[in-house]
């Protein structure tokens, strides 16, 4: 679209397949051109990468990943974005469209990841990468939901995500992305995050389903101390009755501190002790 900004391009392909952004899809388009040298450049692109691009939306970014790497798998939920994808992508030939819920459809392999995924599935979207093989992931998610990838110990922030994210992957942040790069604006600001997995992760762990399964329901009583919320679980989740729950939480490291207090390493212990 010669002599078109990204805002006008993106407004007249809207027009031209009559797409009205979803709010409850976080159908927000990136309008600041920048951004995309930026992603790629973190995910240091180079002609033998396979990048998966979800939410792929108009093709943009995908036009611009396509231009530097072997082959980008772009996934797209909606329908009527995915008849402007294929359009817009026609002679692109390395570009994989693929139609669907990127939790639930077939993907083929990747090695790198460079996105401006919907909001909406922020969490499910993390859990579903850290069961992958991959090099790098780079990606755009809300301040709020970054602040909870990296949150310390103890802050109103830290909760299972972050556990999570600590013993999986290394994460940094790279840059801010102010609200006004996206149309429609979004009511939060962004930050571009880079993820790398873990080669070894940063403790063992015995059981690793028992582990997720605990740490995500001591969360939800991050105010109690450990042998309550322990309890609970063993109880509720792992179907235990509640005199052997009381003994096995009366017997576990750490169980007079609060949950929100443990480190993510004091998860993997408490998690090892119950794996016995």
């Amino acid at each position: 679209m010669v002599n078109m900004s990204l805002l006008d391009e993106t407004k007249f392909l809207l027009r031209k397949y009559r797409i009205f952004p979803k709010k409850l899809l976080g159908q927000n388009f990136m309008v600041e051109n920048s951004i995309f040298q930026y992603t790629s450049d973190y995910a240091a692109l180079n002609p033998e990468d396979v990048v998966l691009d979800v939410g792929a939306g108009l093709g943009i970014l995908t036009r611009f990943l396509a231009d530097r790497c072997k082959r980008v798998l772009a996934v797209e939920f909606d329908a009527k974005l995915v008849q402007a994808l294929r359009e817009q992508l026609q002679n692109a030939v390395n570009v994989v469209i693929i139609k669907g819920d990127v939790l639930k459809v077939p993907i083929p392999t990747f090695n790198k990841v460079v996105s401006i995924p919907p909001y909406r599935i922020s969490s499910r979207l993390l859990l579903w990468l850290f069961s992958k093989n991959f090099d790098c992931a780079v990606s755009i998610f809300q301040t709020e939901f970054v602040n909870r990838l990296v949150a310390s110990i103890d802050s109103n922030d830290y909760g299972w995500l972050t556990v999570f994210a600590y013993y999986y992957a290394e994460i940094e942040l790279l840059d801010a992305v102010p609200r006004w790069m996206f149309y429609p604006q979004p009511n939060v600001d962004s930050v571009i995050i880079r993820l790398r997995p873990h080669r070894l992760p940063p403790f063992k762990l015995i059981n690793e389903t028992l582990f997720k399964q605990m740490v995500k329901s001591l969360f939800t009583e991050r105010n109690r101390k450990v042998r309550n919320a322990v309890s609970t679980f063993l109880k509720g989740v792992r179907g235990i009755a509640a005199e052997d729950a009381f003994k096995m939480a009366e017997a576990l490291p750490f169980r007079d501190k609060r949950v929100r207090e443990l480190a993510p390493e004091d998860f993997g212990a408490l998690a090892n002790a119950l794996s016995h």
